[in-house]
């Protein structure tokens, strides 16, 4: 039987999603601000096509897109508290795993409520 690897912190459990989850909302949050600025810029060139590229979005299939925006903002979001309170609280550390549960249990919560109110919006019901 091979020893386990030294030096890795994680090894699957709960760390590690958040580091992961964590890398990809702010990526994905950096590509989507990145065409936000893109296409806002537009006004300045031509306001005719600023118009047609905010037509396109204009969309369930956008709409849907919107939920997975907002799901990402917000997961990182209250994942960078998690991580300040691990980097600066004493006992962060010790409490890293609860404080990850916390963290999806308040990002479930927000989902819940934003989900049905954004679809309402989106298909008209």
């Amino acid at each position: 039987m091979s020893p386990k690897p030294a030096g890795t912190l994680y090894r699957g459990r709960e760390g590690m999603w958040s580091w992961v989850f964590h890398r990809i909302t702010g990526v994905a949050i950096f590509f989507f601000l990145l065409v936000h600025i893109l296409d806002t810029a537009l006004v300045r060139l031509s306001p005719e096509a600023y118009n047609a590229v905010i037509g396109t979005y204009k969309n369930p299939l956008m709409g849907l897109g919107e939920i997975a925006l907002v799901a990402a903002i917000a997961f990182h979001a209250l994942n960078g508290l998690r991580v300040i309170l691990i980097d600066f609280w004493s006992k962060g550390t010790q409490y890293q795993r609860g404080l990850f549960y916390a963290v999806m249990i308040v990002w479930l919560a927000l989902m819940i409520f934003f989900v049905p109110q954004h679809l309402s919006h989106v298909f008209g019901f």
